[in-house]
Order: C-alpha cells, then sequence, then structure tokens
C-alpha cells in the first residue's frame, strides 16, 4: 500500500522525506515533486529499481531515464569530458530546467537503458526533491506518468496513475508548470541544443553563443 505525505506540512514533510530516503534505499519507487512536473524516482545505481521504473511507466530501455542530483558537485563523479561551455550552463542555469547530456565516467555500475555511455543529468529547482537527493544521493528520475499520458502537474493525477507500484508519494502542491526541461548535449565541442523546453536557444546563447540546434 503507498503513502503520501503533504510536504507543505511541517511534520509530515520531515516523515515522508524519512520514508521515502528509507524506500529508495530498499530500491522501491518514490513519487517527488520538481520544478517542471511530478517525477518517479529510484536509485540510480540499482539496476532492478530502475527497471521497476520503466516497468510502471511502460516504457522501453530505448528511453533511458535521466539522473536528477542535489548538487552540481555531484558532477565530478558522474561525468567526464566535461567542458569548460559545460560548466557554464551548469553554472548559470543550475538548479533549474536543464538537462544536459554528457559521457559518464566508465566506471560506473548503472543501467539507466541503452544511454551509449551517456547521461542526462539535472539539478532541480525544488526543495523537496534536493533535499531527498542530498541525502539519499542521484537518483534515476522520469516524469510520474504512464508512457503516451501528460506529465503530472500534481500528486493526485501522479497516483491515479501509477497507483501501488509506488512506496511513498511526497505531496508539494501543484507544481509551477508542466513545460519539461530543455536537454542540450555537452558531450561534443560545440553544446548542441536537443530539446527547447522551459529555456529557450536564445537564453542559453547568452551564456554559450556557439550553441547549435538540433534538426
Amino acid at each position: 500500500m503507498a503513502r503520501r505525505y503533504d510536504t507543505n506540512d511541517a511534520t509530515d514533510r520531515a516523515t515522508g522525506l524519512r520514508e521515502a530516503a528509507s524506500a529508495v534505499r530498499r530500491g522501491e519507487l518514490v513519487v517527488l515533486p520538481t520544478d517542471t512536473v511530478y517525477g518517479v524516482g529510484a536509485d540510480a545505481f540499482s539496476s532492478e529499481a530502475v527497471a521497476d521504473l520503466l516497468e510502471a511507466k511502460g516504457r522501453g530501455r530505448n528511453m533511458p531515464t535521466p539522473v536528477l542530483i542535489g548538487s552540481p558537485n555531484t558532477l565530478h563523479g558522474l561525468v567526464t569530458d566535461f567542458s569548460e561551455m559545460a560548466w557554464e550552463l551548469v553554472d548559470a542555469f543550475w538548479p533549474g530546467a536543464l538537462t544536459l547530456v554528457a559521457k559518464h565516467q566508465p566506471s560506473l555500475q548503472w543501467d539507466l537503458g541503452d544511454t551509449r555511455g551517456t547521461v542526462a543529468v539535472r539539478m532541480p529547482l525544488h526543495p523537496v526533491a534536493i533535499e531527498l537527493l542530498t541525502d539519499v544521493g542521484p537518483m534515476a528520475v522520469s516524469s510520474a506518468n504512464l508512457t503516451g499520458h501528460p506529465a503530472p502537474e500534481d500528486c493526485d493525477a501522479a497516483q491515479e496513475m501509477l497507483g501501488d507500484s509506488i512506496s511513498v508519494y511526497l505531496d508539494g502542491g501543484p507544481t509551477p508548470g508542466n513545460v519539461p526541461s530543455s536537454i542540450v548535449d555537452v558531450t561534443g565541442k560545440v553544446p548542441v541544443l536537443l530539446r527547447a523546453g522551459a529555456l529557450s536557444a536564445e537564453e542559453l546563447r547568452k551564456v554559450v553563443p556557439d550553441l547549435e540546434v538540433a534538426n
């Protein structure tokens, strides 16, 4: 039976975050609010938990799960060949609605799907998400919806779709909006905008003028 906690209530928030952290460490799934939409998350280093996440969403391995982190410093242990321009994007837009696709450290023991040696990573601008991520470390997080359905902007919508496949729901109220993060590939010499979301190419070019846009 899934448990749900109101993170706008101080007592419920403390209990909910503690229970969510315990669930993640047990390899279970949790739903959490972010600055874009609600996400369903699991321990990024538990291949079984990530497989459960994909199964709960009805999503294939061909759509790898992004990773959320609680601090830019965490990047040092996750990615390699991270360019100066990539760090400039981090400095300008994190925490926030920017996902960076980077080469992950070859030594990492994780299975996020068919990633071809890359990871999509982001630091969300949401206090509940950051507190949980700071506690448990990197989490594989995808929008908390069934594949093909709208991404949920509140906890009710997430719970209606995912039900008891989730151990803990953290209800932070409605999210600021349902605009997804922008995705920039920083694996090459020049950053490439793969998906324009909350941040436009114009905004990104104020920081990295050489940014290209994928066809």
